[in-house]
């Protein structure tokens, strides 16, 4: 895939590759990112779900959900790969399993309203009770 990041799982069982096209970038604090991160917010990076491909280890995915609406796992190491959204459409790549830079960046943080009580956001993005409008 011409100008694609490659992206894997903590234990290198799953690995991907992703068009560098990114149409949004964000940070998400809400309690279900929260949790499967394991971290006080979730840096997520859109894209239309056909840019993005399983490489290696298909048969090593864990959905969490349904076909159209899931989060998707590596079920040796339990790392997030990425969320299909919008109906399955679009995924919401986890930023953290990304081995190459993307030219995007976070440009707000959502959910802000159900942040953790203990993390302060200490960056200039905007910030958004929900959704951003």
């Amino acid at each position: 895939m011409p100008g694609s990041l490659a992206g894997k799982c903590f234990c290198g069982a799953v690995h991907y590759e992703v068009a560098d096209e990114f149409v949004y970038a964000m940070n998400c604090h809400c309690s279900n990112c929260r949790r499967t991160t394991g971290s006080a917010f979730k840096p997520m990076a859109g894209i239309e779900r056909g840019k993005l491909a399983v490489t290696q280890g298909q048969d090593r995915l864990l959905l969490y959900g349904t076909e159209h609406q899931n989060n998707t796992l590596c079920k040796l190491c339990g790392s997030l790969l990425y969320s299909v959204v919008r109906d399955g459409a679009w995924v919401h790549v986890a930023m953290g399993t990304l081995v190459d830079a993307p030219t995007i960046r976070p440009t707000h943080h959502i959910f802000v309203g159900s942040r953790a009580p203990w993390f302060t956001i200490t960056d200039d993005l905007p910030q958004y009770e929900e959704f951003a409008p």
